[in-house]
């Protein structure tokens, strides 16, 4: 449609006076719905928008925003079509294609249609917001990314004298990059390339969990390790000891890192990627997991003048996504920020990032002091490793500057028993710590096959923490398994949190050297929830399912 088609069909609905639409009458030429904001207008309803455009254009309505697609059928076209016709494909007879539209010119192109899906089509209008929440479902083939593949290569970069691309076929560096692709579409975190005696394979880390995805051929093992270390710029001749390098592409149009990793084994080099996608860093506190009151406590924490604010859990947990939301909280013009990373894994514009490199000195206790002759207002250090670098956060915290960090800990009260035996003062730690929260990450049901697990005895629920009067009446769910998921039930990650508070009672404890705990006890009495108490909230909502509750928490003995 038009611009002014568009201001009609509004004028139609008796949402905003004609005067006020002038400003969408100026520009005459062709616009998607989408390029007008219509969404971000608080007057703007997109039901009875896309009502009204089908009365107008004799075009049958519904409301997708609850209906349920299969995968087979989205998949019936691709990314590229998507974008070129802005269609999606919603139901497929004997008869006909059903096509979801926004915008009733696409009418136009029925025969072009036809011809793409091989097939009679039909068209049902559907209001903007259904419609994009189906395109989210939408991903490019393999071989669609294979085409847009691009590497990324600084200015500086340097390659070794005896590196020559040309020994390596077409056929690795096209394998290399159906690799990369292929994680990327399934949205791994990590790929793994392992060489043994007899075979070689490559395995993903989907959702936390490592899955097999290819056994190449033992011959391709020599030259796809080469050219994955050309790629990171690292040195292909030295095959004796561990490397680190980086690459970086483009994707599908998206800038992609991938941070490589090298470790001499027994039958060769074992290649580790851990990918870095700018797109899926979720910087919103609210979409990362905590509870209501968790979120109040930890907010109230970072958003004091001065003091420290600790994030603890095993490496994977989410630990970096959850310092990097805080960071961005506190990222105003007035304030201003260093940290202190190894490596840094995402920029974040506006804020001083430093890179920890040992090999010339540049280290986390280097980095800090550095800092603290800079002006600091929040400084934030990759991890308390030491005693030297806890005591130059601590002595930071306590005059006047807010330090965030991570520490490698059970729970959050542990990470209090672990500064004190680093040998840093029980007066300075209750001086200086704010706040603490401790981390884990559950497997989320996928939506697209979640079903009541009727397996689940009540006497299981109870015997997992949850009073017998819930148990009665809470539904425990599961994944069934289908395309969407690969199959395991379970599609993206969601974070389970224990937030503890220092309040007076707990910093008494700590200045008497009590145990972890009895500090943990104490906590709970004010307040905090544990991270099985989180995991459990997590199963009552349906959101993860009992076994992964259990897997990611241990059980509370107070």
């Amino acid at each position: 449609m038009f611009r002014k088609e568009f201001a009609d069909v509004i004028g139609k609905t008796g949402m905003i006076p004609i005067k006020d639409l002038r400003p969408l009458l100026l520009d005459k030429s062709p616009a998607k719905v989408s390029e007008l904001g219509l969404l971000n207008l608080t007057f703007f309803d997109d039901i009875k928008f896309a009502k009204q455009v089908a009365e107008n254009y004799n075009l049958t309505f519904i409301d997708l925003s609850k209906a349920k697609i299969p995968d087979k059928t989205i998949k019936l076209i691709r990314k590229t079509d998507v974008l070129k016709y802005r269609v999606l494909p919603i139901q497929k007879t004997a008869k006909a294609v059903s096509l979801a539209i926004f915008d009733p010119s696409i009418v136009s192109l029925k025969t072009e249609l036809q011809t793409l899906f091989q097939h009679p089509v039909e068209f049902i209008l559907t209001n903007i917001s259904s419609w994009a929440k189906i395109f989210d479902r939408v991903t490019e083939s393999i071989d669609e990314l294979l085409e847009t593949i691009k590497e990324i290569k600084s200015d500086d970069s340097k390659k070794e004298e005896s590196v020559n691309e040309e020994d390596i076929g077409e056929d690795v560096i096209r394998f290399v990059n159906r690799i990369l692709a292929d994680a990327y579409v399934r949205k791994a975190s990590d790929i793994h390339i392992e060489p043994y005696e007899n075979n070689f394979r490559v395995r993903f880390r989907v959702d936390g969990t490592l899955m097999e995805v290819a056994k190449p051929p033992k011959t391709l093992m020599a030259p796809m390790t080469s050219r994955m270390k050309i790629m990171a710029q690292m040195d292909i001749s030295e095959k004796r000891k561990p490397q680190d390098g980086r690459i970086k592409l483009s994707v599908g149009g998206k800038p992609i890192d991938y941070r490589v990793s090298s470790l001499p084994t027994l039958f060769g080099e074992k290649i580790v990627l851990r990918l870095l996608d700018q797109s899926n860093l979720q910087l919103d506190m609210t979409k990362l997991g905590f509870e209501e009151q968790q979120l109040k406590v930890f907010k109230e924490g970072i958003h004091q003048p001065y003091g420290m604010c600790l994030v603890t859990g095993p490496t994977g947990s989410g630990k970096t996504t959850t310092l990097y939301s805080a960071l961005a909280e506190l990222n105003v013009v007035g304030n201003n920020i260093s940290t202190a990373e190894d490596p840094v894994e995402f920029n974040l514009e506006g804020i001083n990032q430093v890179n920890v490199k040992k090999e010339v000195g540049l280290t986390f206790p280097f980095a800090l002091k550095a800092f603290l002759r800079q002006d600091p207002d929040i400084i934030m250090v990759g991890e308390i490793r030491d005693l030297e670098v806890g005591e130059i956060a601590v002595e930071a915290a306590l005059t006047g500057h807010m330090v965030l960090s991570t520490l490698h800990t059970n729970d959050a009260p542990s990470t209090v028993t672990r500064l004190l035996n680093m040998g840093i003062e029980p007066f300075l730690v209750t001086g200086a710590l704010n706040v603490v929260v401790a981390q884990r990450l559950c497997r989320k049901i996928c939506t697209s096959c979640r079903a009541v697990d009727t397996k689940v005895t009540k006497e299981e629920i109870v015997a997992c923490g949850i009073a017998p009067s819930s148990a009665e009446k809470i539904k425990i769910y599961k994944g069934k398994g289908c395309d969407a998921c690969n199959g395991t039930g379970y599609k993206g990650r969601v974070a389970i949190y224990e937030v503890m508070d220092l309040s007076p009672k707990v910093k008494e404890l700590i200045l008497k050297h009590a145990s972890s705990d009895e500090i943990k006890k104490q906590a709970i009495k004010d307040g905090m929830k544990t991270l099985r108490m989180c995991a459990l909230t997590k199963v009552a909502k349906g959101e993860t399912t009992l076994e992964e509750a259990l897997n990611n928490s241990s059980a509370d003995k107070f």
